[in-house]
């Protein structure tokens, strides 16, 4: 049998890690469009930052550890296309246009970066977050630049963001949304995180549409947006990414948004093509529908089950939250599941509960609180998301909430829940107990009169 498997990032490569442990016997080829593989973009900050020495260090895999396992790896060559009766690809590489045949075939297109509609963005000193090469440029341009302007405040966007704050480039968050982290954080977190960005150093401006970027002798000068204008000589924009998958439209059943439609078990429309990673949609567990949710740890689930099933149908993946954590400055904070801005998705009325709670008991001597917000259904109390952030690292905390959101846990049953107690780390109660509790009006002991 001859499995190949596209594209070299997290679901492709557990993908084929996975084949080379179910199917020994199997012929693999996988295929990279790019000249390194499995770069490892979730940690272009760690090397903005200069934590990570060198952008080979992002690798988790290479052309040569594939190589030494066995697998018939092509770098540089871009598959443009699939005849799905003929059970063949087209691959474009450097001398020109081949087919290769397939028993089984696995792909993973990623997402490309969103690029504006709006002038200058093809001015020198106009960056992408978006892998290898492009991290690989900011960095070098780190140490020419003193004005930056971040266009995007989302993940990716903030983390740029604060790296070039810490170099000490003055630097500048522009985002068309009213707040930054909109679609990872309620307001109650990103009033304090805003607040907090500007204590460091780093401009937010929220609200604001870019309209263009205007340059001097082809590199960018200004950008301007529809209320103020910004004097900036590098500009980095991380927009959002949108699925690299016009290349298969007629190949494969797209949805409205451009996602290849799967089944359970990651096969598509086309018998014998799986598809997995930051182009399909995962099962989302608070509304039992489907989301895409571009999350590494999503793309490396997605890429064992298609494996696990290139022969036969056997393994259903799993019902995700979207579980996330993330720094920013002194700040650690995670959420999962639906927050404020899409509460709606949840077919019951849903309700949510704020609290600020002491982490540990105060004779331990410390004041680190945590900020913790809860989502439930109102009438069954069933949990459907959770946000939690403090200056403390309590960002582990969240995959338990996580689980509870896929064990369809009830406030009552975490307000009760089974945490151990030892002053150098919680109190009696620990806080998601109490989170739960305050949500439920109810809360147990004397903790906040003596502790």
């Amino acid at each position: 049998m001859k499995v190949i498997v596209v594209g070299t990032s997290h679901a492709g490569y557990e993908a084929i890690e996975t084949l080379l442990k179910e199917q020994p016997d199997a012929e693999l080829h996988l295929y990279e469009r790019g000249s390194t593989a499995s770069f490892l973009s979730c940690g272009i900050q760690s090397y903005l930052e200069g934590i990570s020495e060198s952008l080979d260090s992002l690798h988790y895999a290479t052309e040569a550890s594939y190589l030494e396992q066995k697998i018939n790896v092509h770098m540089n060559s871009d598959v443009i296309g699939i005849n799905p009766d003929a059970k063949t690809i087209t691959v474009k590489t450097i001398d020109g246009e081949t087919e290769e045949n397939y028993d089984k075939l696995i792909i993973t297109p990623g997402a490309n970066p969103i690029e504006l509609p709006i002038p200058g963005t093809d001015l020198n000193n106009v960056f992408y977050v978006r892998g290898r090469d492009w991290a690989g440029e900011i960095k070098n341009r780190m140490a020419k630049s003193k004005k930056a302007v971040v266009v995007g405040g989302g993940y990716i966007g903030i983390e740029v963001a604060e790296a070039f704050a810490k170099a000490g480039i003055e630097t500048t968050v522009v985002d068309a949304l009213g707040r930054v982290l909109n679609t990872y954080l309620d307001k109650e977190f990103t009033d304090v995180l805003e607040n907090h960005l500007e204590q460091k150093g780093l401009s937010v401006r929220t609200g604001e549409m870019v309209k263009e970027i205007t340059g001097e002798n082809g590199a960018v000068a200004k950008v301007v947006t529809d209320k103020d204008e910004y004097e900036v000589d590098t500009v980095i924009m991380a927009t959002g990414v949108r699925p690299n998958t016009k290349w298969l439209q007629g190949v494969v059943e797209l949805d409205q948004d451009g996602t290849v439609i799967i089944d359970e078990y990651m096969e598509t429309s086309q018998k014998d093509i799986f598809a997995a990673g930051d182009a399909t949609k995962v099962p989302f567990a608070p509304n039992n529908g489907s989301k895409l949710i571009a999350l590494a740890s999503n793309a490396r689930r997605q890429g064992v089950v298609a494996a696990k099933n290139i022969v036969e149908k056997k393994v259903k993946m799993p019902a995700v939250s979207g579980t996330s954590g993330l720094s920013l400055f002194d700040y650690n904070f995670a959420s999962t599941g639906v927050k404020d801005c899409d509460s709606d998705t949840i077919d019951a009325e849903v309700a949510s509960k704020y609290v600020e709670e002491k982490i540990r008991p105060a004779f331990m001597g410390d004041e680190d609180s945590v900020l913790m917000k809860i989502h439930f259904e109102k009438d069954s109390h069933r949990i459907v998301g959770a946000q939690l952030m403090s200056t403390y690292d309590i960002t582990a905390a969240i995959n338990t909430l996580s689980v509870c959101i896929s064990a369809e846990w009830t406030l009552e049953q975490l307000a009760l829940g089974d945490f151990f107690f030892q002053p150098g780390y919680n109190r009696p109660w620990n806080f998601l107990n109490v989170l739960a509790q305050e949500a439920l009006g109810e809360t147990f002991g004397s903790d906040k009169m003596l502790f």
